[in-house]
Order: C-alpha cells, then sequence, then structure tokens
C-alpha cells in the first residue's frame, strides 16, 4: 500500500516552496501526497498576512485529525497539530527571520510556541548547518540537514552554453561586467550592490524575480530555463543579504554555472559560501573586489562545480525517501 503524506502546497517560487516541489518531485512514485492550501502567498498585501492565513489554514487542520498518514509540514500551522499529529510529522525548517514578522505583535510569540513544540516531532529537517545548530540551542536535538539539491543535466547543459552568446540573446553587454545581485525583494542586499558600483564604468547591475524594491539595475523576471541562462550570463555574483536565509539557492546555481561569487557569511549563506571558499563582500571596497572575482582562475570554477554536484536529484531523492519510510514505520 502506498504510503499516504499530507503536506502544504507546493505552489510558488520562493525557496521553500521550490525545495518542498523537489520532495514532491523526488517520491512522486512511492508517495501518495495530499495537500492544503497555501493562503499567506495569496495575500497581496503583507501586514497581518500570517494570521489571515493561519485563521483560514484552521478548519484544514481539523479535518486532517482523524486523516491516517504522514505529516511534511513547513508551516507555522503545526501549532494547531494535536501531539499525536506532531509525533507523525517531518517538520522542514527553512529559516527564522524576525525582518519579515508581517503579523506583529503576534507573530513572535508563535514562533517561540514553535521552537517549543518542535521536538514533538518524528524529525526535523534544516538545510544548512548553521540551522541545525541554531535549532540546537533551542532544544531541538531530533534534526538534520538535508541540502537543497541541483538537477544536474539542466546545470550542465547551461553550462556548455557561451557566455557571450547568452550575454547577445539577453541584450546584456559584452564590454561590462555584468554583476548579479539576486532577487530584487526587501533585505536581499541589492542596494548595497547598486550604491557601490554606482558611477563606476564598466559595470551592469542585474537582479530578478518580482522586483518589489524598483531595484535600478537590468531586471529580469523570467521563466527558469531563460533564468539559468540569464545566471550563465553574468560574470560576478555578489550576494549581500540582511535577512538571515536558509541555503540561497540563487548563490548556489550562480557558482553551478561559473560565476565567481562575493557571498556574506550569514545563517545558511554563510554555510555555502565556506563551503565553496567564496569570500565576503566589503562595501568599502565592493568595486574592486568585483573586478577581482571578474578575473577569477577557470579551475577555481571547476572546483566549486565538483563541491556542489554531490548535492544532486538523486541525493535528494535518496535523502528523502529513507527519512519519510523511516517517518511512516513503527
Amino acid at each position: 500500500m502506498t504510503p499516504v503524506v499530507h503536506s502544504m502546497s507546493p505552489r510558488g517560487r520562493t525557496g521553500g516552496r521550490v525545495y518542498l516541489r523537489m520532495i514532491h518531485d523526488a517520491t512522486a512514485d512511492s508517495i501518495e501526497w495530499r495537500t492544503v492550501p497555501d493562503y499567506k502567498r495569496a495575500y497581496t498585501v503583507r501586514r497581518g498576512r500570517k494570521v489571515r492565513h493561519l485563521a483560514r489554514l484552521a478548519p484544514h487542520i481539523r479535518a486532517l485529525r482523524n486523516e491516517p498518514g504522514t505529516f511534511l509540514w513547513d508551516d507555522l500551522s503545526i501549532l494547531f497539530f494535536t501531539r499525536e499529529m506532531r509525533a507523525r510529522t517531518v517538520f522542514v525548517f527553512h529559516h527564522y527571520e524576525p525582518l519579515q514578522f508581517d503579523s506583529w505583535p503576534l507573530e513572535p510569540l508563535l514562533w517561540r510556541r514553535l521552537f517549543a513544540v518542535l521536538p514533538q516531532c518524528r524529525a526535523v529537517v534544516c538545510v544548512a548547518p548553521s540551522w541545525a545548530a541554531f535549532l540546537q540551542e533551542r532544544g531541538v536535538n531530533n534534526v538534520q540537514v538535508i541540502y537543497n539539491a541541483f538537477d544536474l543535466a539542466k546545470i550542465d547543459r547551461v553550462r556548455g552554453m557561451d557566455p557571450a552568446e547568452c550575454k547577445a540573446r539577453l541584450g546584456l553587454p559584452q564590454d561590462e561586467i555584468t554583476v548579479y545581485a539576486g532577487k530584487a525583494v526587501h533585505w536581499k542586499g541589492v542596494e548595497t550592490v547598486a550604491k557601490a558600483i554606482k558611477g563606476e564604468p564598466g559595470f551592469r547591475l542585474v537582479t530578478t524575480g518580482s522586483n518589489t524594491i524598483g531595484s535600478p539595475g537590468h531586471h529580469f523576471d523570467l521563466p527558469r530555463p531563460r533564468y539559468l541562462e540569464l545566471l550563465r550570463a553574468c560574470d560576478v555574483g555578489v550576494f549581500t543579504p540582511r535577512m538571515r536565509e536558509g541555503w540561497s539557492r540563487c548563490a548556489a546555481e550562480a557558482l553551478l554555472l561559473g560565476m565567481p561569487c562575493l557571498i556574506q557569511p550569514i545563517a545558511g549563506l554563510g554555510d555555502l559560501a565556506r563551503l565553496t571558499e567564496q569570500p565576503p563582500p566589503d562595501p568599502r571596497r565592493l568595486a574592486r573586489q568585483i573586478r577581482e572575482r571578474a578575473d577569477a582562475a577557470p579551475d577555481e570554477s571547476k572546483a566549486v562545480y565538483e563541491t556542489l554536484a554531490r548535492f544532486d536529484t538523486t541525493y535528494f531523492h535518496d535523502a528523502w525517501s529513507r527519512l519519510l519510510a523511516q517517518a511512516a514505520g513503527p
């Protein structure tokens, strides 16, 4: 009989939704997935978003209380679970960021309660060692790391493309250093990069995503295949977030596609920087650093690729299949 696993809907473009969707895809042949809506991503107004989301989700959680199977959850609505439900839950902890609190003053109390109930779960998964340590400091000892993973066949196809041709297709100049600063959303540090290279000759700032900050650079919102081509076209990645990320997929894919980077060593992004030996950005001399990174030796790119290539879809399938089988067992 095929095991049943309940989760939030994996729709969306955030790193957490991509990770959840990858779990669904990797285990689709061996698990029957049943999902509930993720309302908070339907709200365009952030204020009070999580509280409204929880209020709408409460009836769905009550309906699940007598359902058989395992739960794979990554949402504050686990606070509505009974203790018996949590004992059947694998919780995915993406990251914790007070900068993103949209339901103050209630939300900090909800997170405090979350840390108190996570030890009741069958297992807790995070995507970087720093977050495992963060949870263990708060008494969550049943935690393990399963990194972000990558479809290397798609990565290799784009990696084999000529960066100059990719630039031409995307309308980027050939005679400038194209600087990729990540997603143009709050707290990602795009402003820091833009300020550092403003007025400097020979730079072109590139950003992606929904552009909630009005990026001053050349902004793209592309389907995934074209997005990977854009990464291949860029010369240097600079990631200077204020927020504590999990293990940035943007930065990891940039590195896999041969882009030398400057990475702020904060939270999970720091784990990625140490693993791939990428230097930290210094806002006082960032333009000079970017020029130096643009001249990085090809051997560095090869070594970084080999380091991250361990985290392929086979690794991800095996890790999650094993964990969910254990969670469904006695």
